[in-house]
């Protein structure tokens, strides 16, 4: 697993209601429309009667995600703060970080060309916020002319939607995102799942993994529900990020050092 690679963002912090985390993949199950709304060749045009409603499903988290009182220590997954992540083969995990506060707002699994985006949030005690915020992103992805679908997967229910964006010569691309809802004790964890993930299962089921292995830090100190729990950069990241930093310093010192004209070169001293 390479890790690491930091991708900034310059919104504020997440929500957990928000639309976010989606990527188009072009010509895999996107959906094509002219500039006036008519449908392309590949799929149904975003309609009023777009929201199919499922009822809700809850997931039995025997087998994670796991809050950290239930696991004995990280166990090898990479420590992010309010999250432990795991890794599977081939797996490349990046941060997503705030250009103006630096905050880390998110932590993406990328395998190929599949990205799961992680957030956990605080949550109440009663729970049942997974369905709060499955409405709310419904009624945004309405707002916004997407489509969405509520169906029953392997994490419980699910929401399959097609988010539309601008594409080339005027066209409006919808791309594929499933959104994922895990409800913990005080806190709840989102999946995006995007590009070939969210229409191919085969694709998503590593990504499955990796969220299924994951454990929350949710922290004893008093939170508003829906707030964004804090993520970090593992300390091996920061050290390797501070070591390659003073290096370029030194390196940039060097090279001006050399260019200094003012600077005595070696001389010879005659000796009588």
């Amino acid at each position: 697993m390479s890790i690491f690679k930091r991708s900034k963002k310059s919104d504020t912090a997440g929500r957990a209601d928000e639309v976010d985390g989606v990527e188009t993949l072009e010509g895999q199950g996107s959906v094509d429309t002219d500039a006036d709304g008519t449908q392309g060749a590949d799929g149904d045009a975003a309609g009023d009667d777009a929201v199919t409603r499922t009822a809700s499903v809850v997931l039995d988290r025997s087998e994670g995600p796991f809050d950290a009182s239930e696991v004995d220590g990280r166990g090898g997954r990479v420590d992010l703060g309010a999250l432990w992540m795991q890794g599977v083969p081939g797996m490349e995990l990046r941060l997503e970080v705030d250009q103006n506060t630096q905050q880390v707002n998110a932590a993406m699994a990328v395998i190929r060309d599949s990205t799961l985006q992680l957030q956990a949030f605080a949550a109440p005690r009663s729970g049942g916020l997974w369905d709060e915020i499955r409405a709310e992103l419904v009624t945004a992805i309405e707002t916004q002319g997407g489509t969405a679908e509520e169906r029953v997967g392997p994490l419980g229910t699910e929401l399959r939607t097609r988010m539309p964006s601008r594409g080339e010569n005027g066209r409006t691309v919808f791309a594929p995102a499933t959104f994922l809802g895990v409800d913990g004790p005080r806190w709840f964890l989102r999946g995006v799942l995007s590009g070939r993930a969210a229409i191919d299962d085969d694709a998503a089921a590593p990504l499955l993994e990796v969220l299924r292995a994951a454990v929350v830090v949710r922290g004893t100190e008093p939170m508003a529900p829906r707030e964004l729990l804090p993520l970090a950069l593992p300390r091996e990241a920061e050290r390797a990020a501070e070591e390659a930093e003073a290096e370029a310093d030194a390196a940039d010192e060097a090279e001006r050092s050399s260019l200094d004209p003012f600077t005595r070169g070696p001389e010879i001293t005659e000796v009588r």
